[in-house]
């Protein structure tokens, strides 16, 4: 038994009801004959329908010939039909031809573009209505007798149309792909009702022309496609119509040109794909930077090795040369060294001056200070308190753009350019809406079969969601900058009517759009009948149309429902739902409510006036989410939130920075007492000292944001949360140097305290001097950056630090003095009146830690296995860590910069899950490119006859690798709409004929009666391009002119602010009055800018928007240098992308190079001063810049490990983190250039003990603390970005400058060949011996050993 198929069965059915359906069409069915003829009226079947629903008489009879008028208006409408005047035959008459040239004209509006898609468009309904071989065609199913001029007719009011599958496919294929300039969608997606373009196939589409409930088609028309196999099939005397239809990349016998690239992928010139991506760096088969990390390893710890052999070979090569001896780490010590006047070098003579005349100067200046202590305190509070007024006039900057964005950058000058000529791009405050657990459930259309609904898609939460939107247009708020009660029409986007905008106008996407804002129209129910099945209809039904076809006037449904929304736009369904897989809209999982809102520039008094008007909109969605009877879980944002957030969680967070002051402020007064005994404790304490340290601190940061203030130099938020930290890192490191010093130091025979203070301060100032100059230089010329924010906080940190310095040479100085006078009289701190009879102890207390590291860490660190282990380990570390500097993550996710307990990162959450659309982004022209001319319009356009690689056809080729353009949707073009719009084929652009408007533009709303002229002819070749006067008269009437369903195609709302005209050529100063301001006869041929707007893919993260920046820019350039050689075309003419996000991306495309400029320019200072105030001592710079290097180097590897991504908040960490290594290594450094102990090793203990013990408390105890309080705060910003590095920068500091740098002194250090006794020549010998005086007076070396605690 044989099987059947589908196909057959359906075949078999249509010949068993054929017979009947034959009996009742009684005309006869061969060739030369027709079924119906003339018309009958209105379809008195059809309600509601958006156009003329006339429909024909039955009428059998042979075809009548045409001729005469009737022949031409005949030849115009189906060309496809004329066989030559006088043996051309039909089934129409003119009235007829009238309406169908009216009823295809609505489609052809937008079909034109691709001449033999509409060709092919008319040709199928040509065949059903004038065809002289109508009857072998159609067959009639149903007619209604009416009475027209007392004559009895019968109307048709359905009939069924044999068609062959050749050429309906061949039809629907040479107009799937016809765009839609305005949206970047498809033209067929508005043609195939329900099932939109993507699951639109030749039955469907043409089930919709026939389909009179769409409000469009006159009547039912029943498409019956047979394959050209199955012929037989078909009743009889019925031939399916197989008609040659013309593929997309054919001229139309009418003259038509093949369609462009973007409408016919037939046309399209062979583009080669994008080449593969960069393979990943590979050397073999293991990771490039992670094989050359290796081989650094291997080739350091070589040299290492050779160095060590070759050290030993010399040693033992020496001993049997020279009378010496060792010490018990195997290092030479020279017991008779005798110094040549020739050994004794430049370097030598500049470094003793150097340090004597540091010593001298700071001493003589710690004198004074010491002996007028009330007058430097009260001079310094002058100087302060008059730096400090400054704040007065500072300008704290909150704007991110401003912060983040150099002005002179490449995208904030594209910026700037597009908002002065285009406004600044729209306010969006959004609500992402989703109910949790709700059932899904399956529904049973007439229309659409077994649809799965979720639980969202439910009447009542559209109900609810409709409520909630409704509030929200309600605000109402008093408005001081209007004067008057502000309301959402004030402040709204409103696309088609921007002039004088009502709450209706303001454009508001959202599901209940739909319904036009409407419970009446959510609750419409209605009876339908389907292929004789009668059921009811509701909202779901019409849900499913809109999502499926967002530009119809009116759906398929007995509801009779418009899909748009009340403002008179579409709502596309990804803007009113999301979370659905493939297009699946009824299973969407989220609601989106979106209000947008004007733009201004922040000096707009209307500026206020939105941001009041998002600050109610805040309030009311916050209440909403704390109602009880809230069904919804939902995200919401406003435009200010971002901003906002911020601005709190700063706010919230200052309670910790303070008590992160005051945690290090109570360690630095604590740390300072020497606590000889329990009686004391109140005269040894250093309260005060600590505190006046902190106030040295704090003046110094005032001193320099008030300078700024007076200068003009905005502050940040991020200058006042990280200035006073890192000014406070440096300030107590210098403050335990100073004090300790002076507490072990024991004052000698008749000197009197200041004498001692200012021999002190010499001892230790010029250690002090080198780590503030090169910090303070350090972020000097870390100012040169182009980021706003990283110049403001070097240009600030510098002066801080400069006056840390400063304010510790003079009221800090003069304090301790106050202090020691106190402390010298027995006097306790607190209470200055009272004193302890118990005596001072004539030893200094050393305390605990420096005895540790001279008895016990020193000699194990410096121990021969340990340093080349500490060696080893740590250029692993290096090595490894420039592998893991190569794979740090570049970027700033937005969810970061929001505290934990921010709605903006469930936003970001459900943004991220819910969200089916990325960004949009505009390709921008500046002036100099002439629209008007033919050739400058073929290369913008993408229609038929524009060039195959004009820009906007280029925009589309992108769109087809969305995952290496990041475009989605092709740019949407107002050229092409314009040329489409003056088509003469579509009843948009006409000109008044009768009338007081006479001559002038007639939209397509009027009367054809009174606009019997078109703007334009047809041209032979049917390639459609005005001319610059056409060109001129009519762009100003487009862009003025409303979209209806008459002229789909105007330019108001879509394009009437994209296109800006220069004011030599043209009075334009509102872009949105631009059809009032520009003179008809004005000539206008160069703009000074236009747009063309796509979409991106959804963009998750930083590092996505940084590549669709990039793909952009290149993509706009290829187009840039494509339109300059256009002639004409001016030579500073460019093409530049904008989105609202790229300003905020763009220094992620630059901030590599950025970094290493910024830290290289750091680094330079920290090595020339160091040479410089020791001396010219080269090696001695060369190593302390090789350990801040390696510190650096080692944070951005820790950065990769601990998930701290790199951005401009990383680099002004890692700018601080050089200026704290300075602190940690400088000191150390420079104590052991300056130790005259014999061997290296020996004189690496000393400065690790003595100076490595003051750095470990007065840098790493003194921020720690801090550090880990921070750990606390709710910004997740300053936990990542202050915490977690700083942290980092401490500990690897701390590493390096008390580990891994001792060790590479003990190894790599200065010799002190030149620095012992028995100098032989006389000239020299007297001022060694005064060098050598001035060492064991003043006790250079000892005056930098540190410190008891």
């Amino acid at each position: 038994m044989a099987v059947l198929t589908g196909n057959e069965i359906i075949l078999l059915l249509l010949t068993l009801i054929s017979p009947p359906l034959q009996m009742f069409s009684d005309a006869q069915h061969e060739a030369g004959f027709c079924l119906m003829y003339e018309e009958c009226g209105k379809n008195p079947t059809v309600s509601g329908s958006l156009l003329e629903s006339n429909v024909p008489c039955k009428n059998p009879g042979p075809a009548r010939e045409v001729v005469g008028a009737h022949y031409e208006l005949f030849k115009e409408v189906c060309p496809m039909l004329d066989q030559g005047e006088g043996q051309t035959f039909a089934c129409c008459s003119p009235q007829q031809l009238i309406s169908l040239q009216s009823s295809v004209s609505l489609s052809k509006a937008i079909l034109l573009r691709c001449p033999s898609c509409a060709y092919n468009f008319a040709h199928i309904h040509c065949i059903t209505t004038c065809s002289p071989n109508q009857s072998q065609t159609i067959n009639i199913t149903r007619t209604i007798p009416v009475n027209i001029s007392g004559t009895e007719k019968d109307a048709v009011v359905s009939y069924q149309a044999y068609v062959s599958t050749t050429f309906s496919d061949a039809s629907f294929n040479s107009c799937k792909n016809v765009r839609i300039p305005a949206t970047g969608g498809y033209a067929i997606g508005t043609m195939c009702g329900r099932y939109g373009s993507t699951l639109c196939t030749p039955q469907r589409w043409l089930d919709f022309q026939g389909d009179s409930s769409n409000g469009l088609a006159p009547l039912d028309i029943d498409f019956r496609l047979i394959p050209p196999e199955h012929n037989a099939a078909v009743p009889e005397g019925m031939v399916p119509y197989a008609g040659i239809a013309l593929g997309c990349n054919e001229t139309t016998p009418t003259g038509g040109e093949e369609c462009s690239c973007q409408d016919c992928q037939e046309s399209c010139p062979p583009v080669p794909p994008p080449g593969p991506l960069p393979e990943p760096f590979m050397i073999g088969n293991m990771e490039g930077f992670l094989a050359i990390s290796l081989i650094l390893f291997a080739i350091f710890c070589l040299l290492f090795l050779i160095f060590i052999v070759v050290k030993w070979i010399l040693h033992l090569c020496k001993r049997k040369k020279s009378k010496s001896g060792k010490d018990k780490n195997a290092n030479e010590v020279h017991l008779n060294q005798t110094v040549n006047p020739k050994d004794i070098t430049c370097n030598d003579r500049v470094s003793l001056v150097t340090q004597k005349y540091l010593g001298s100067f700071f001493q003589s200046w710690g004198i004074v200070m010491a002996r007028h202590p009330l007058k430097v305190i009260f001079a310094s509070l002058l100087v302060v308190a008059a730096f400090t007024t400054g704040l007065m006039n500072m300008q704290l900057t909150t704007d991110p753009v401003q912060l983040w964005s150099a002005p002179n950058s490449r995208a904030r000058r594209e910026k700037d350019f597009h908002d002065e000529n285009f406004a600044p791009f729209f306010r969006t405050n959004q609500l992402i809406l989703t109910a949790p657990g709700r059932p899904s459930y399956i529904y049973d259309s007439l229309l659409f079969g077994t649809t799965n609904f979720s639980g969202l898609i439910s009447k009542d939460l559209i109900s609810q969601l409709l409520e909630l939107q409704q509030r929200i247009q309600a605000i109402e708020f008093w408005s001081d900058e209007l004067n008057k009660t502000a309301t959402l029409n004030d402040v709204c986007y409103a696309p088609l009517n921007p002039g004088n905008p009502s709450l209706t106008d303001c454009a508001v996407n959202s599901l209940p759009q739909y319904f036009q804002n409407s419970i009446k129209n959510l609750n419409l129910k209605a009876n339908m009948t389907q292929l004789g099945v009668t059921k009811e209809v509701d909202w779901r039904d019409h849900f499913i149309y809109c999502v499926n076809s967002p530009l119809s006037f009116k759906d398929i449904t007995a509801l009779n429902l418009s899909c748009m929304a009340d403002y008179g736009g579409p709502v596309f369904p990804f803007l009113a739902v999301g979370g659905y897989d493939n297009e699946d809209y009824t299973a969407a999982e989220a609601f989106i409510l979106t209000f947008s809102l004007n733009n201004y520039p922040r000096d707009d008094p209307k500026f206020k006036v939105v941001e009041q008007w998002e600050a109610m909109f805040l309030q009311i969605v916050q209440e909403y989410q704390k109602e009880p009877s809230t069904n919804f879980t939902f995200a919401y944002m406003a435009e200010r939130s971002l901003e906002d957030e911020i601005n709190r969680t700063t706010i919230e967070d200052f309670p910790i920075f303070m008590i992160s002051y005051a945690v290090i402020f109570l360690y630095i007064a604590v740390a300072l007492g020497e606590y000889s005994s329990f009686k004391r404790i109140l005269v040894d304490s250093k309260f005060l000292v600590g505190l006046g340290g902190i106030l040295v601190v704090t003046g110094s940061v005032l001193a320099s944001m008030g300078f700024y203030g007076w200068v003009g130099i905005p502050s940040s938020l991020i200058i006042v949360q990280v200035v006073p930290f890192l000014v406070l890192a440096v300030g107590a490191d210098n403050i335990f140097i100073f004090v300790l010093e002076y507490q072990r130091d024991v004052r000698r025979p008749g000197e009197i305290r200041e004498e001692q203070i200012g021999r002190v301060l010499g001892s230790v100032a010029p250690s002090m001097l080198l780590c503030s100059i090169s910090e303070s230089v350090c972020f000097f010329l870390g100012a040169l950056s182009n980021m706003p924010a990283v110049k403001s906080f070097a240009l600030y940190a510098a002066l801080a630090v400069l006056m840390d310095f400063v304010l510790q040479m003079t009221a800090f100085v003069a304090l301790l003095s106050l202090d020691a006078r106190r402390q010298d009289g027995n006097r306790c701190e607190i209470a200055c009146c009272l004193k302890v009879k118990t005596q001072r102890p004539a030893k200094p207390n050393k305390g605990f830690l420096l005895p540790f590291m001279e008895k016990y860490y020193a000699p194990v660190l410096l121990h021969p296995v340990s340093r080349i282990v500490v060696v080893l380990l740590f250029l692993f570390m290096f090595c490894a860590s420039i592998d893991l500097m190569f794979n740090v993550k570049v970027g700033l996710d937005q969810e970061l910069a929001m505290p934990t307990d921010s709605y903006m990162l469930t936003y970001f959450e459900y943004l991220n899950k819910y969200f089916e659309v990325g960004v949009p982004t505009y390709f921008v022209t500046t002036k100099g490119f002439n629209f008007s001319d033919v050739t400058g319009m073929n290369a913008v356009c993408s229609s038929v006859g524009c060039d195959q690689f004009s820009l906007t056809q280029k925009i589309q080729y992108a769109t087809e690798y969305p995952e290496r353009s990041y475009l989605a949707i092709p740019a949407s073009s107002w050229v092409d709409d314009f040329i489409d719009w003056l088509n003469p084929g579509s009843r948009c652009c006409r000109i008044y004929t009768s009338g007081s408007n006479t001559g002038q533009f007639c939209p397509a709303s009027e009367s054809t009666l009174k606009c019997l002229k078109k703007c334009m002819t047809l041209p032979s070749s049917g390639i459609l391009r005005p001319s610059v006067e056409e060109f001129n008269t009519f762009l100003p009437s487009f862009l003025s002119n409303r979209p209806d369903l008459q002229c789909p195609k105007g330019g108001l709302g879509a394009y009437d602010t994209a296109v800006v005209w220069d004011n030599v050529t043209g009075e334009i100063s509102d872009q949105n009055q631009l059809h009032l301001k520009m003179p008809l006869s004005l000539s206008l041929s160069l703009s000074a800018a236009s747009r063309f707007m796509a979409y991106h893919t959804p963009l998750r993260n930083s590092q996505e928007f940084t590549a669709a920046l990039l793909m952009a820019r290149e993509l706009a350039h290829n187009i840039t240098m494509a339109m300059r050689m256009i002639p004409g075309t001016a030579e500073d003419f460019e093409v530049f992308p904008y989105s609202v996000t790229y300003v905020y991306y763009e220094q992620y495309t630059s901030i590599l190079y950025e970094g290493v400029a910024n830290i290289c320019l750091c680094l330079v200072p920290t090595f020339v001063v160091c040479c410089i105030l020791l001396g010219l001592d080269l090696r001695s710079g060369f190593l302390n810049l090789f350990t801040i290097v390696m510190i650096t180097v080692d944070t951005v590897g820790v950065m990769t490990l601990w998930s701290i991504d790199y951005n401009a908040v990383s680099l002004i960490n890692l700018v601080t983190a050089v200026g704290i290594s300075v602190e940690f290594v400088s000191h150390t450094t420079r104590s052991f250039a300056l130790s005259t102990l014999p061997t290296k090793v020996d004189r690496a203990k000393e400065a690790t003990a003595k100076m490595g013990s003051a750095v470990f408390a007065g840098v790493a105890m003194t921020n720690l603390p801090g550090i880990i309080v921070l750990a606390f705060a709710k910004a997740q910003l300053i936990q990542i970005f202050f915490f977690r590095l700083n942290l980092v920068i401490t500990l690897l500091g701390m590493a390096h400058g008390l580990i891994f740098l001792p060790v590479l002194l003990s190894f790599f250090g200065i010799t002190l060949t030149h620095m012992h006794t028995n100098v032989t020549a006389s000239p020299f010998k007297v001022e060694w011996k005064k060098f050598k005086k001035k060492l064991a007076n003043e006790k250079v070396t000892s005056a930098l050993r540190l410190f008891n605690i």
